[in-house]
């Protein structure tokens, strides 16, 4: 593998990679490619490693205090999409996303309260809603995977049948598909959301991973959007999944409500994943600019890979996110081709039908790793459908 100080995702060799013990790479066996899990095959950027390395030779791995990681993040919200909306006194620290999302739902729904989600969607927002007593309902997107008024009108209007409370779990830019919504779809979602008196949670855990030329805009930056709760993380745009640490941000109406936020939930992430979040934010634009023009490379040639060798999967490069979703109905594997090419081509990818209606019969592979496993891993899907 050709090595490229300039671009992370070639930095480290396949061997070099299963060294690892996380999940993406502990999993499966050593002959299968891992394009599974949403982790990154990249070192730590040098400024968060730094930091780290300072903290262990300081001894400094006691309890968390301050605001430093909302401040960083304010910083780079400014200077990435132009939002001054992180005001340190409107967050608070959570110990990872989807906890914080439960925990944002907890202040806003009661047990038997309705949890709205537009899928296809990340699988967990599905249990953890349920394992809270909350019950999920669909509305599902629209064509080319973008939010559907007409669904959402019509699913929060049950939700909210009988004066019960209810809240739209927003996934932003969108897990699987990389649909990065508009400032106009936003406020359309918004204006819906107000006037049903449904409460809306943010997940934008990918909000970094949008290239240039494309515009990321934060919920809580448009009209209306003051009620709601944004999850932000530099987990998944710096490869720190875990070293947890999140953020819970309260739009200025929404401020009360973050105040009753348990005490305890602040106990859950680590002070050294605080300093390792807060150094990326901080320091690491460089690095995840690095990334970014990777991830484009990657897109792109995974649009070219498919169209050589497996034509008849339909696949739209992302507008962000990491992640590629392919449609693979026309392959006539079934609902889960993601079996198929693992038995088959020794390829992992996580089959569409956990992400809930519209995802049977679709992979979604993840493209934050070397343009050389993406060849191979397409190469084997390919084969694959030949020993069929």
């Amino acid at each position: 593998m050709p090595y490229d100080e300039k671009n992370p995702l070639r930095r480290l060799s396949l061997d070099e990679l299963r060294l690892r013990t996380s999940a993406k790479w502990r999993t499966y066996p050593p002959d299968v490619l891992p394009l599974w899990l949403a982790e990154m095959d990249v070192p730590v950027a040098e400024p968060v490693a730094r930091a780290l390395v300072d903290a262990i030779a300081l001894g400094d791995t006691g309890y968390p205090v301050g605001t430093g990681y909302a401040k960083a993040l304010d910083a780079f919200a400014r200077e990435r999409w132009g939002w001054d909306g992180v005001v340190a006194e409107r967050t608070a620290i959570v110990p990872d996303v989807m906890l914080g999302v439960v925990e944002m739902l907890k202040l806003v729904t009661g047990p038997g309260d309705a949890v709205v989600v537009s899928p296809p969607v990340y699988p967990p927002f599905f249990p953890f809603v349920k394992n809270m007593d909350r019950r999920v309902l669909e509305a599902p997107l629209g064509d080319g995977h973008r939010l559907d008024p007409a669904a959402l009108r019509e699913v929060f209007r049950t939700a909210v049948a009988g004066g019960r409370r209810a809240a739209y779990l927003l996934c932003s830019p969108h897990n699987p598909t990389g649909t990065v919504h508009t400032a106009e779809e936003l406020t359309a979602l918004a204006e819906l959301a107000n006037h049903h008196g449904v409460r809306v949670v943010v997940d934008e855990i990918h909000a970094p991973l949008v290239p240039l030329g494309t515009r990321f805009v934060p919920y809580l930056s448009v009209p209306g959007a003051g009620g709601a709760f944004s999850l932000m993380s530099a987990s998944k745009a710096w490869h720190l999944a875990g070293l947890k640490a999140a953020l819970a941000i309260a739009g200025p109406a929404a401020t009360d409500d973050l105040a009753r936020l348990p005490y305890e939930v602040s106990h859950g992430p680590g002070h050294l994943g605080i300093i390792a979040h807060t150094a990326a934010l901080r320091y690491g634009g460089e690095w995840l600019d690095a990334v970014l023009t990777g991830l484009d490379e990657n897109r792109r040639l995974l649009a070219d890979l498919l169209a050589r060798h497996l034509p008849d999967v339909r696949y739209t490069p992302p507008e962000g996110t990491y992640l590629a979703w392919l449609d693979c109905r026309a392959l006539g594997l079934g609902d889960d081709p993601a079996a198929v090419f693992l038995e088959r081509g020794r390829v992992a990818l996580i089959g569409g039908a956990d992400f809930g209606t519209g995802g049977a019969g679709h992979v979604r592979m993840n493209l934050a790793t070397s343009p050389e496993v993406i060849t191979e891993a397409v190469r084997r899907m390919a084969a694959a459908l030949d020993r069929g």
